[in-house]
């Protein structure tokens, strides 16, 4: 007889909610990081999934295409309004150090032949972003790495300067090789795993205990209980979690660092482009300490 009306109140209580409520997760964060074992998502990742479909390359999932035939009012949006693009899967690099050592090195991967280069004045000032082609040191015209966008941090008085690189992110690894041989930089003997990256593994594994009697089990994969769960992949669809984002040249003293995901990339076209970006963000005022 209790158990007859245990299962009563389980009927009643079910029906009380609607059928997406009863199928909503209890930990949408959880479940949320789950799904990024493999491939991570943006942060426009929910909004594309509700109207794209999403494909999934580079360690991120993308939208691909539309579901609806939204083509003529993305061109109308184009051409009168406008229309913004999330371009943050696209990998950043940080160069930090003396300005005069980072043109000296950076020069032997870039011609002033094909353009610009990391030394164009009003580039150098930090007011416009730059587009050049990359390529192995010292050997142009051959062995081209792909292109890039830059920017440099205008400056402050300090020698030291700060210049970002975007790259795509199949360019990235072999970049980033370059960088690192050219500036002799490598990884700090006392690197630590960041403190977020150990907290997600550790929820990663809490995920992966049985759930108690009562639950709903999710099919299991053809290894059952023994299956090696992938790891999470923190910030970055290109790199391990527990490899190293930045890297030192104890010669020359600058710094490499991986920002991507941390700096985000929008893309917005469209007349109507600077008006949005006015109305949009506003100056915060300055406070003393």
């Amino acid at each position: 007889k209790q158990a007859e009306k245990t299962v009563h109140q389980k009927k009643e209580q079910s029906k009380t909610k609607c059928r997406k409520a009863r199928r909503r997760h209890i930990n949408l964060i959880a479940e949320f990081n789950r799904r990024q074992r493999k491939n991570i998502w943006l942060e426009t990742h929910i909004w594309h999934a509700k109207r794209f479909h999403m494909l999934k390359k580079w360690g991120y999932c993308l939208g691909d295409r539309p579901t609806e035939k939204c083509y003529r009012a993305c061109y109308r949006a184009m051409t009168n309004h406008c229309l913004l693009q999330d371009l943050s899967y696209y990998c950043c690099l940080e160069l930090t150090g003396k300005e005069n050592e980072l043109l000296k090195q950076l020069g032997r991967i870039c011609s002033i032949d094909t353009g610009l280069t990391f030394e164009e004045a009003c580039c150098l000032a930090g007011r416009y972003e730059g587009c050049l082609n990359l390529y192995r040191a010292d050997r142009y015209p051959e062995d081209l790495l792909g292109p890039v966008t830059f920017i440099w941090k205008p400056r402050d008085g300090s020698e030291n300067r700060q210049l970002w690189i975007w790259m795509h992110p199949a360019l990235k690894q072999d970049i980033l090789r370059e960088l690192k041989a050219i500036f002799q930089c490598k990884e700090p003997e006392d690197f630590c795993i960041p403190e977020s990256v150990k907290t997600s593994l550790e929820e990663e594994k809490q995920m992966d205990v049985v759930p108690s009697l009562g639950q709903k089990r999710k099919k299991e994969d053809t290894e059952g209980e023994r299956a090696v769960p992938v790891k999470k992949i923190i910030g970055d669809g290109t790199r391990d979690p527990l490899q190293s984002y930045f890297w030192i040249s104890q010669i020359a003293g600058i710094v490499i660092s991986d920002r991507t995901m941390e700096i985000l990339r929008y893309r917005l076209i469209g007349p109507l482009s600077h008006s949005v970006l006015t109305d949009t963000l506003k100056a915060a005022s300055l406070q003393s300490v």
